[in-house]
C-alpha cells in the first residue's frame, strides 16, 4: 500500500505536520507528502491511503492552498469508493469555528465515498504544544489500525 499525507495550509503549520509525519514513520512504510494546491482529484486513487492535514483559516474556512483541491472535489465529483483516509486538523479553541477546515475536509471525503479510519486527531493552539507533538501519536495510531 502507498502512503502519501496531502495537506492544507495558510502559515505552513499544516506543511510542517506534515513533514514531521514522512520523517516518523518513513521507517515503517514508503511515504510522500504533497500540497493539496498542487493536486488533482485524478492523483486521488485507491490504492494509497491518505493523511489529511488541514488548518483552519479566517472565520471556519480552509486554508487558501487547500481551496482549488476542495473546489475540484465539489465540481467533479469523483469517485471516491475504496479510498481509505485519516484526518488531522489545526486550529485554535479560542474561535468558534475551531478545527472547521479539517472536518469540512473529511466531508468532502466522506460525501464522495471515502472512507475515514481512525478518529479526526486535532491540534489546538491554545494549548500552546507544538501540532507535532499531537500529529505523531495520532498517525502512529492510524498507521497502526490498517
Amino acid at each position: 500500500m502507498n502512503f502519501k499525507v496531502i495537506y492544507g495550509t495558510e502559515t505552513g503549520n499544516a506543511e510542517m505536520v506534515a513533514d514531521d509525519i514522512v520523517e516518523a514513520l518513513s521507517d515503517d512504510c514508503s511515504i510522500e507528502s504533497s500540497d493539496m494546491s498542487k493536486l488533482s482529484v485524478s492523483d486521488i486513487t485507491a490504492d494509497t491511503f491518505y493523511f489529511v492535514i488541514c488548518s483552519t483559516y479566517g472565520d471556519g474556512e480552509l486554508p487558501h492552498s487547500a481551496q482549488p483541491f476542495f473546489q475540484s472535489l465539489e465540481q467533479y465529483k469523483p469517485d471516491l469508493a475504496g479510498v481509505r483516509f485519516a484526518i488531522f486538523g489545526l486550529g485554535d479553541s479560542f474561535y468558534a469555528t475551531y478545527n472547521k477546515g479539517s472536518e469540512i475536509m473529511a466531508q468532502a471525503f466522506a460525501d464522495l465515498g471515502a472512507v475515514q479510519v481512525g478518529e479526526r486527531g486535532l491540534h489546538d493552539a491554545s494549548t500552546g504544544a507544538l501540532p507535532g507533538d499531537a500529529a505523531l501519536p495520532w498517525a502512529k495510531q492510524v498507521l497502526a489500525q490498517l
